[in-house]
């Protein structure tokens, strides 16, 4: 995986075969699955790459979707040159894995309280891929992890959704930013309050397992950013293009209005 990712490490499919996301790709998994091959692909730009930013800070760079999958399905090719009796699939995003349980007990990192993986080197900046197969892969045996609980970003937090007794996705900033449709009058406020016309780093930013997380050597990251989001913008190749125009514009609104 060297060349394709710079952080990656190998979970057992048997550890996380009972806590599967039903979902359309679900049927792509190998029928005698062994193990999983997870894979981080950090994200992370210097600074200067955030000027006037308007959005999270995970689509400033090029689709991650498209460029995950890219090279796990290039790493999906060599494999299968390698071994052509066995079964290799690729998956990002879109995956009937539960990724952070599965990059923690791969070795990648730590549950974070707003449920994100953290990362030694890349902090909670990262996205997350796997390639499983019928390969009984070595394994480094380990449980997962969860990051210090210093609770920050529980306070942080605008909406209240990370609690102490877990994340309540459907209420975080991140989701209320995505969703179709008019947003409530507290929704708005949330949205405006925070300045952000998509997604949500709060919670990231103040995390202090974060403050000295590397940034990204991945070039179609270093050499896509876009920062700000204005009406009439490209939504190619971008993160948000998958919501459609309505949304993003509807939100470049909200923030104008106010």
């Amino acid at each position: 995986m060297d060349g394709i990712s710079p952080l990656w490490g190998i979970c057992p499919f048997n550890k996380i075969s009972s806590n599967l996301i039903e979902c359309r790709a679900k049927s792509r998994l190998p029928e005698n699955a062994k193990s999983v091959i997870v894979a981080c692909f950090p994200y992370l730009l210097d600074k200067s790459e955030y000027k006037n930013l308007n959005i999270s800070k995970y689509a400033v760079v090029t689709d991650y979707h498209k460029v995950a999958l890219s090279r796990l399905e290039k790493a999906v090719q060599l494999l299968k040159e390698m071994f052509p009796e066995n079964e290799f699939s690729a998956f990002a995003d879109n995956s009937p894995i539960p990724e952070v349980r599965a990059a923690c007990l791969a070795g990648l990192g730590v549950r974070g309280m707003n449920s994100l993986l953290i990362t030694e080197k890349y902090g909670s900046f990262v996205f997350i891929g796997e390639i499983v197969t019928d390969i009984e892969l070595d394994f480094e045996e380990t449980s997962e992890k969860t990051c210090i609980k210093c609770g920050r970003c529980i306070k942080a937090c605008p909406s209240s959704a990370i609690k102490e007794t877990g994340f309540e996705r459907n209420i975080c900033l991140s989701e209320i930013t995505q969703k179709k449709g008019k947003l409530s009058e507290e929704e708005i406020s949330l949205m405006t309050d925070c300045g952000c016309i998509w997604g949500c780093d709060i919670c990231q930013d103040i995390c202090p397992m974060n403050q000295n997380a590397a940034a990204t050597e991945i070039e179609e990251f270093l050499s896509s950013p876009v920062s700000h989001v204005s009406e009439g913008c490209s939504l190619e190749e971008r993160a948000y293009e998958w919501r459609g125009r309505k949304v993003i514009e509807r939100n470049i609104t909200i923030q104008k209005e106010r």
